[in-house]
């Protein structure tokens, strides 16, 4: 428990110090900003669309116990090999036995946030797997060997100096920091491993119940490789990821895409049925389906907590999030950073061990003015705040709140105490920022508001008597 929130203060802070990258991440989510705002525009009205996204996610969620057999009847129907997984180990299990009976040895995969939350890549490698991310962002994060630093831009954080660096070391090539160029070579090396992979997985963005079939949204065209090159196709979602109707896509595509990059609609929007059919030449011979559980359905099981399930994992909360832009993605040690992360990962991975994160925010409410589907965000944080104030009291803490309501309710008492701590707040420039300075973490970075030798209500009880009497009536 302690590692994972001392591994949070570690990373924030080193990068807080770095203002290049700093500077690097707020130009990026400054051009996000203008984008997705002109692309809002072209919305007839967008808070009632949020609004009607709100209202199918609750009826999808709320329903789920009818969506999720509809989807499950339709997709076998259509051909699709159904699993359940109730943990990352189930899900890992799963998907290891298929390429074993299968004899793979290649794996390609487009992004997926679920896989990165059972961390399929570490359990494939531990059985000699050659495992080969094809999203742009994603392979560049893999050659570094580091996890994804965002939801929808995996290597935001990265310059493209950095980029051509990683390039030039990993592949034979020169080095370069033209984008293009940097695009053309990573094409060139992935082309030939779409075709040589035994199994793609990929994740999924929407599940139709209405027709069994799953639906991916991309943009650089890998997703379909991955899907339709390999014999085998295994693709992995959340039981969130129901929605009820086909109609629904109408509305969440584009709202997908202006939230996640600021696009009306992203440049491939597959939906996959099934396998191969016989008299088909292209596509898998078999497709494979994960449904992961996960601890989604204790989320489910709390009515007040339910809410989260809505999320499309559109990344729009971590753009507004001021934490996540001074703090990164990679503080976070977790697959989903950000607002959503910080509510979602204490259910998903023991509110014992992630519960800090619920203080990985200043409240400001951007993240729930920004959610697409008006996901309250801020109030779920404050929420998580008091879980994790009930599961560890702080008996000092406590005691000098105690203390501090004694005095404060009582003027009498509360006066000297000010009067007191304003003489020795000029003793306290000695000792500021020491170890034994009770203002420490406060004082590192500022400096310790002073108190005013006089208190607001004794000013205002000299302002009133010199004020003329017409303007105190």
């Amino acid at each position: 428990m302690k590692s994972i929130h001392r591994k949070f203060i570690k990373l924030s802070r080193r990068l807080i110090q770095d203002n290049n990258r700093r500077q690097r991440i707020r130009n990026a989510l400054k051009g996000y900003e203008a984008k997705r705002g002109s692309t809002i525009e072209r919305f007839q009205n967008w808070e009632a669309a949020r609004q009607v996204a709100a209202q199918i996610k609750w009826e999808a969620i709320n329903h789920l116990d009818e969506f999720l057999p509809q989807f499950v009847d339709n997709a076998t129907k259509n051909g699709m090999k159904i699993h359940w997984a109730d943990n990352s180990y189930q899900a890992q299990s799963i998907i290891l036995d298929i390429a074993q009976k299968n004899q793979a040895k290649t794996v390609v995969k487009s992004k997926s946030m679920t896989t990165e939350e059972i961390s399929l890549n570490s359990a494939l490698k531990k059985k000699n797997y050659t495992v080969i991310e094809t999203d742009l962002g994603e392979l560049i994060v893999q050659l570094k060997n580091e996890p994804p630093y965002h939801l929808v831009f995996p290597s935001m954080h990265l310059s493209k100096e950095e980029i051509g660096e990683i390039f030039a070391m990993h592949f034979d090539v020169g080095l370069t920091h033209d984008p293009e160029t940097l695009t053309q070579i990573a094409r060139e090396q992935l082309r030939l491993k779409f075709l040589q992979a035994d199994i793609g997985i990929t994740g999924v963005n929407f599940a139709v119940a209405e027709t069994g079939a799953i639906c991916i949204t991309e943009n650089e065209g890998n997703a379909r490789l991955v899907a339709t090159c390999p014999r085998i196709h295994i693709a992995v979602m959340g039981i969130e990821k129901i929605i009820p109707r086909m109609q629904d896509l109408a509305l969440f595509l584009p709202m997908l895409a202006t939230s996640g990059s600021g696009q009306h609609l992203t440049a491939y929007n597959s939906l996959y049925f099934g396998p191969r059919k016989t008299h088909e030449q292209d596509g898998p011979e078999e497709l494979h389906l994960i449904i992961l559980d996960n601890q989604r359905t204790t989320l489910l099981a709390r009515p007040h907590q339910r809410e989260l399930l809505h999320c499309i994992r559109c990344g729009a909360c971590l753009n507004i999030c001021p934490v996540f832009q001074n703090a990164g993605g990679h503080a976070y040690a977790a697959p989903y950073q950000g607002p959503i992360g910080s509510v979602i990962m204490p259910y998903l991975r023991g509110i014992h061990s992630w519960k800090h994160l619920a203080k990985a925010s200043t409240l400001c409410g951007a993240c729930t003015e920004i959610c697409p589907v008006k996901i309250n965000l801020h109030h779920h944080l404050l929420d998580l705040r008091e879980q994790a104030y009930r599961l560890k009291r702080n008996l000092l803490e406590n005691s000098l709140f105690k203390l501090y309501t004694l005095y404060a309710l009582n003027q009498s008492r509360f006066r000297p105490i000010l009067r007191l701590f304003y003489y020795l707040q000029n003793l306290h420039k000695f000792i500021a920022g020491k170890p034994f300075d009770p203002f420490r973490r406060w004082c590192l970075r500022r400096e310790l508001p002073r108190l005013r030798r006089h208190s607001f209500r004794s000013f205002w009880r000299r302002q009133r008597k010199n004020l003329p009497r017409l303007m105190l009536k």
